[in-house]
């Protein structure tokens, strides 16, 4: 059970009084203290609806106790790791996340579209100062506590509630100076009895990416669910689940591009009925009111909207869907498909357990990268999947 401290009084995470303490506290802006350990950490609050919930600060999972639900493992064992302090910068006194970009929020002029594609793809081998479009996609599915499953939340995890995450998770990050949260447009669930309402709240949020009559274009970052990339009269059009009527416009070089680097994540979502295709992107307007697509990268998701890369992480997330205990992918953000990482955890155990997947082909290199990792963490355990040995082990 945890424990928060909100002003001088101690709260009991179901005990009474504690979502009048929330409300309170959330109206004056004053943090949390979760007593997993001494002298307990900072956390923020969310509102969902007229609910409020605690939620850990971002990157402070490693000061709370291995028991607590904010806990998590070092964030060295995935890509996360290596953009600490460069990439991603925290500040200790406002607990914001102050994000590099290797990608434009702006346009002057024109130029040709980029795909951002697979992690490492898109830049020098060994850059991890600036995060790169899937990087920035990784670090909002992690802060938004997407990664984490349980078999107890089967059917519980829609739109709304992933679009909900993503928007809180975006508010605790900084880009230049100003919050994510303010150039981030995640679509609402569509409603059809809702439409009006839901496109003028669209019109408002979409304010930022309404052209100058002189000067760069400022860029906003959608992140949604693809529908289907359609032909246009010119170029084509992707169509985005819950923003029917609205299409992002990409041009016949851009399209190219996606289909050329993004195969593996097309080629997966085809495979898979349930499985989600996710786009990040940067877009304008442009005079006429259209969404014009700048730069793009996709990631594939399960049915519970858990990420994978290959058939192997596939056949991992569905197992881990499987399991009562609490779960956590990890993810790859700037690091090459030649370099390991855990693919999941158990970490919310005594002795927690990493797992990692050894694709087949993979050489000497790769194993003594594995190995070296495994021993940096003695106090974490190693279910390793060699796949070229035969199918997916029993879980540990």
């Amino acid at each position: 059970m945890r424990r928060f401290r909100i002003g001088k009084s101690d709260f009991e995470e179901d005990g009474v009084g504690l979502g009048e303490a929330l409300a309170d506290a959330y109206r004056r802006k004053v943090r949390p203290l979760c007593l997993c350990s001494k002298p307990g950490s900072r956390m923020y609050i969310a509102k969902i609806g007229d609910h409020y919930i605690v939620k850990r600060m971002p990157l402070s999972g490693g000061e709370h106790d291995p028991s607590c639900e904010s806990f998590e493992s070092p964030y060295e064992l995935s890509g996360l790791g290596a953009l600490l302090g460069s990439a991603i910068q925290l500040d200790s006194q406002s607990g914001m996340a102050a994000l590099k970009l290797d990608f434009s929020l702006s346009k002057t002029g024109s130029r040709a579209a980029a795909a951002q594609t697979g992690p490492g793809s898109n830049s020098v081998a060994g850059e991890t100062k600036r995060l790169s479009l899937l990087g920035l996609l990784h670090y909002l599915w992690h802060e938004a506590e997407l990664t984490v499953w349980t078999s107890r939340w089967a059917g519980k995890r829609h739109w709304w509630n992933v679009q909900w995450h993503i928007g809180e998770a975006a508010k605790q990050m900084i880009v230049k100076g100003s919050s994510l949260a303010e150039i981030l447009y995640v679509p609402e669930a569509f409603r059809k009895e809702k439409k009006e309402a839901i496109e003028k709240r669209r019109m408002e949020a979409l304010l930022p990416a309404i052209p100058p009559k002189t000067g760069s274009r400022r860029l906003m970052v959608l992140v949604g669910e693809v529908k289907s990339f359609d032909p246009a009269r010119t170029g084509h059009k992707l169509v985005v689940k819950h923003m029917p009527g609205f299409p992002f416009m990409v041009d016949d070089v851009l399209h190219r591009r996606i289909l050329s680097r993004c195969e593996k994540e097309i080629s997966l979502w085809e495979a898979d009925d349930r499985s989600h295709l996710m786009a990040i992107a940067t877009f304008g307007l442009n005079p006429a009111g259209l969404a014009i697509i700048e730069e793009t990268a996709l990631m594939v998701v399960g049915e519970n909207w858990v990420p994978y890369e290959t058939i192997h992480e596939k056949k991992l997330v569905d197992a881990l869907a499987k399991v009562s205990e609490k779960s956590v992918k990890g993810l790859r953000y700037n690091l090459p498909a030649d370099q390991p990482i855990a693919n999941a955890l158990f970490q919310h155990r005594p002795s927690p357990v990493a797992l990692y997947i050894v694709p087949v082909g993979a050489g000497e290199k790769y194993e003594a990268a594995l190995e070296e990792m495994i021993a940096a963490r003695p106090e974490i355990g190693a279910w390793v999947w060699r796949v070229g040995d035969g199918d997916i082990p029993l879980l540990p």
